[in-house]
């Protein structure tokens, strides 16, 4: 994923869980810039100077190219002297006055994506406890960057098509449409960035009818239920993909089902089809 204005954001709260989790002053990090093995530092929290903003971070080199290149977390006791990195950073770092820190690999998909750092300007060692919180939000930020780029795989796969939203289509092409409808509506609400997830929910809007028929207006989590239901899944499926639990979604089902004067699941579906809700 490219370190974009939805990265940056995403980066910017792991950097402050970080802080919050381990105590430490200072944090920063940085995604891996598309097609190379560096990371530039674009974040900063709790930072004296800009002295490390910016900075590209190579594979390899400094403890931040260290983790990047071993995709593990590394961490030294006094930054400048010592033996197990290289120092083609120390200058930036020494200006910060930073000496103890860690960097954690962010790995999405296997790949390191980006490393996020927390420092000391004291000299003393990290305990478990600061390592594991460190790790703890490296995992916090992966798993917002798969969710955003399960959305953005979605949207794509969604906006090409051959068949105009609305038109009838038993066919496999027109089930992928639903399919897809129903994984962006249980997205959605996961994503963190506004801006995306409007997105998001405008391309739900264009693989539906077009304009409701305006008898019937369901609940955005109405909505979200109908959608997995109508793709093929239980209530306990449907449950997991929102997060919610079986006897919520039985509940926004019942009301569903009750608005749009359906007596079975297969029944509302059908409704919501015809009233332009879903695909």
């Amino acid at each position: 994923m490219a370190a974009d204005a939805s990265g940056t954001v995403l980066m910017r709260g792991a950097l402050a869980r970080l802080r919050r989790a381990t105590g430490l002053p200072v944090a920063f990090g940085g995604l891996v810039e598309p097609g190379q093995r560096r990371v530039r530092l674009s974040e900063l929290s709790g930072a004296a100077t800009f002295a490390l903003r910016g900075l590209a971070v190579t594979s390899g080199n400094g403890l931040g190219g260290k983790t990047l290149a071993l995709s593990r977390p590394c961490a030294v006791t006094d930054y400048s002297l010592s033996r197990q990195i290289s120092h083609e950073y120390d200058a930036a770092v020494a200006e910060e006055g930073l000496r103890s820190v860690v960097a954690v690999p962010v790995v999405v998909r296997r790949r390191v994506r980006g490393v996020l750092y927390g420092a000391l300007r004291t000299a003393q060692p990290l305990g478990d406890r600061t390592l594991g919180a460190a790790v703890d939000a490296a995992r916090d930020l992966e798993q917002a960057l798969v969710v955003q780029e399960q959305a953005r795989d979605l949207l794509a796969a969604a906006r090409p098509r051959d068949t105009p939203p609305g038109a009838p289509g038993p066919g496999p092409g027109w089930e992928q449409v639903r399919e897809a409808h129903a994984a962006l509506r249980a997205l959605a609400p996961r994503i963190t960035d506004p801006a995306l997830r409007e997105e998001l929910l405008t391309a739900c809007g264009l693989l539906t009818a077009g304009v409701p028929d305006g008898g019937v207006t369901l609940a955005p989590r109405e909505l979200d239920v109908l959608s997995c239901v109508a793709s093929g899944a239980t209530n306990a499926v449907a449950a997991a993909r929102l997060g919610l639990r079986p006897e919520t979604v039985k509940g926004y089902l019942r009301s569903a089902m009750r608005k749009m004067g359906a007596h079975t699941r297969g029944e509302a579906v059908a409704a919501a089809r015809r009233a332009g809700l879903l695909p």
